[in-house]
């Protein structure tokens, strides 16, 4: 067992020279508050003197110090420059490889060195580690963190917040579930109130991998004793109290060595301590650390072993995700344009490798409005929605000027049926624009080995989503033309012949030209005539919209209106006095400007005022006639309507296909090669992001590290943990 904790040094080597805190490595935590005696305690165990001190925070990163047992004689091979030497003692540091530390007053100043080059000189601390390696015959094999004291006051120059920030830093050390911590409290204070305790206790509830040090057992008041404290009888301590005696500042001062200093504390504890001694003092505390941390390692060994391999495979995905650096920068340039341009075609055509299972997009989300959202409109829309009886018996009188008609005019039907068919242009216009917003999705999702390539080269990106909006923008406008076309088209010929139309129109026709019921009578006389009953199946239907009237009310629209409401012969001579005396309310903004009066005689000098607008009357009742010939053009629009709605729903989406989809999927490279597959402009297209040159780089170490403790654990056997 004593080769586990070499190899959990040689893994702290591999994970402190790119600071990787994801790997929890079993080592033991040291500690205590400002002055408590832990530098003592590292000093004692080690068996030199080769810490700083001074007044306040001295500690101020954190010291990982690894013990290396090297029996005498064993001789150690440095560099070529070197050369081969044979020496017991000595200290070597992580940021100084090649260099050997054989006098430890240098490794001290080296300490302060490194701690001010990175925490400054203004007593402040830093979270980044010292490595420290000492080769001695006088050590057993040991990991130890000595971290800042915990401290209350900010003293001289510390920092206003020196006390959070030694906490956080201490917190973050001793909540790695695989440290053991060592707390240092002081035998001439109260351990109820040692934040050092309290801590651990916090992030160690249950005590299993808690230690407690006491130390200045020679500085208690006289008459008092430790034996309560040391048994645990104060505050019990799952792994143990051991109690060591330091050296005093006056033995630092006078250069007593760390020998004498150990002879002397157990000469102090066999005397005060005789019960006791056995189970206390330095060297005990050594090697019963020593054994606490092989078992640790140990028992935390397969859990490393199962946290290493994950994270190697984790981070292979992660730095193959990054893709390698780039060589050819030509055909690299024109590898991801072809890969871009057949993911965004595979997701038109649904044939991506990745098929989103969330929403719909590509191809599908382009069926869904070609036969979901704009059939779905289309349908919503009926053919005499935002016209009325009245609009249409009107649009019919007007159509037949000053002489009544006997048959209702065609003129009138087309003009009714042109202004239904124009409703179903913005529709249309809107399919071609919801297409338009999902081809310009259809660049951010278009396969996720794309996106991070295109991640990796940003300004590549933007000049491919430049590029192909480009093409859309370009494309928007023709296909638009080419939908209002359609529009236009039915628009411009109104073909009553349409084989779905005839039949209809022919009902509609012979219904109309039924003659009147007359009576046979010598002398006509004006009676109340109706037409047969229409057998049209036509059921009312709730009509939409505001009422709208076809153009301005002249005075020939007046008198069309007039005899087409009343024909002649058939109303009676009050109904012609009615008629005559409404007339006369006729405007006179209806009449030709050069019309004018003067005392009863024209005049061009003075407009006339004699007859005001005629009121249009919506609630009047409608004669059969009136109510017949509604009832055919009503009829017949219709029919006509719903056969070029078919028509438009069927060729609106072929023209959105044939004008912008399948344009830019077949155009699509090429116009990608000719803006961007330059020589010139290879070089900054393919320049990589800051962040993501350096995450790669990070993921590249990374993985090399944690390949190499792969191979240090590897190396362990069974027989060397049991």
């Amino acid at each position: 067992m004593e080769a586990l904790i070499p190899v959990i040094n040689k893994l702290q080597d591999v994970f402190s020279t790119i600071g990787a805190d994801s790997i929890q490595l079993p080592q033991i935590i040291v500690v205590g508050t400002q002055s408590s005696g832990k530098s003592s305690v590292i000093e004692g165990i080690v068996g030199r003197s080769f810490l700083p001190r001074g007044v306040g925070i001295v500690t101020r990163r954190p010291l990982v110090l690894q013990l290396i047992y090297s029996p005498k004689g064993s001789t150690r091979h440095r560099s070529a420059e070197e050369g081969t030497l044979n020496i017991e003692e000595f200290g070597k540091f992580l940021h100084k490889k090649n260099e050997i530390f054989t006098d430890f007053n240098e490794i001290r100043k080296e300490i302060d060195r490194e701690t001010e080059k990175v925490a400054g000189s203004n007593k402040g601390i830093n979270a980044n580690p010292i490595t420290l390696k000492i080769h001695s015959p006088h050590v057993v094999n040991l990991t130890l963190v000595d971290l800042p004291g915990l401290t209350k006051v900010p003293v001289g120059d510390q920092p206003e917040d020196i006390e959070v920030q030694v906490r956080e830093l201490v917190l973050k050390y001793i909540s790695n579930p695989n440290s053991i911590i060592l707390a240092v409290v002081t035998a001439n204070t109260d351990m109820a109130t040692n934040e050092s305790l309290k801590l651990a206790k916090e992030c160690d509830p249950d005590g299993r991998r808690t230690l407690a040090v006491v130390t200045k057992l020679d500085l208690m008041d006289a008459g008092t004793d430790a034996i309560d404290i040391l048994c645990g009888r104060v505050i019990p301590v799952k792994l143990g109290i051991i109690g060591v005696v330091n050296r005093s500042q006056q033995d630092i001062m006078d250069n007593k060595s760390i020998a004498e200093s150990l002879k002397d504390e157990a000469t102090f504890l066999q005397r005060r301590y005789p019960t006791l001694a056995n189970r206390n003092g330095t060297p005990y505390l050594a090697k019963t650390l020593n054994r606490m941390l092989m078992h640790h390692i140990r028992d935390c060994l397969p859990d490393l072993k199962t946290r290493v391999n994950l994270m190697i495979s984790q981070f292979q995905t992660l730095l193959t995700s990054f893709g390698d650096d780039v060589s050819d920068k030509s055909q690299t340039l024109l590898q991801i344009i072809t890969k871009f341009a057949s993911a965004y075609c595979a997701t038109i055509e649904g044939t991506a490798r990745h098929i989103e299972t969330n929403e719909l997009c590509g191809g599908a989300r382009m069926c869904f409005i070609f036969h979901e959202t704009f059939g779905r409109t289309l349908d919503t829309i009926h053919p005499l929605t935002g016209l009325s009886k009245m609009d249409i018996l009107t649009a019919i009188r007007n159509a037949t000027g000053p002489r009544p008609a006997l048959f209702v005019p065609e003129i009138s039907f087309e003009l009714l049926v042109k202004r239904q068919i124009r409703r179903l242009e913005e529709p249309a216009l809107r399919c071609v624009e919801l297409v338009h917003e999902e081809m310009q999705r259809i660049i951010q999702h278009c396969g996720s080995e794309v996106q991070q390539e295109l991640m990796r080269f940003p300004r590549l990106h933007e000049k491919i989503v430049d590029v192909v909006t480009h093409l859309l923008r370009r494309r928007l406008p023709v296909t638009n033309q080419m939908v209002e076309n359609l529009v236009a088209i039915e628009l411009a010929y109104i073909n009553t012949r349409h084989p779905d139309f005839n039949k209809d129109a022919a009902l509609a026709s012979c219904l109309f030209s039924t003659p009147p019921a007359e009576e046979d009578t010598p002398t006509p006389k004006p009676t109340n005539l109706k037409y047969p009953e229409s057998n049209f199946p036509y059921t009312p239907v709730e009509l939409e919209g505001a009422k709208n009237s076809f153009g301005a009310k002249s005075n020939a629209d007046a008198s069309g209106w007039l005899s087409n409401l009343f024909p002649a012969g058939r109303m009676d001579n009050k109904e012609n006095q009615s008629i005559r005396d409404k007339s006369i309310e006729l405007n006179s903004s209806a009449l030709p400007n050069h019309v004018f009066e003067a005392k009863g005689v024209l005049s061009p000098q003075k407009p006339v005022n004699l007859l005001p607008e005629v009121p249009v009357q919506t609630n009047r009742k409608l004669s059969e006639k009136e109510k017949r010939d509604c009832d055919v053009i009503e009829r017949l629009i219709k029919v006509y309507f719903y056969i070029v709605r078919k028509s438009i729903q069927d060729t609106v989406p072929k023209a959105v296909m044939h004008f912008l989809v399948n344009y830019v999927k077949d155009n699509l490279q090429s116009e990608l090669v000719a803006h961007l597959y330059k020589s010139a402009q290879a070089e900054e297209l393919l320049s990589e992001a800051e962040h993501v040159a350096q995450r790669r780089k990070d993921a590249a170490d990374m993985l090399k590290a944690l390949q190499n403790a792969s191979s240090i654990i590897s190396e362990i056997r069974e027989t060397h943990v049991w």
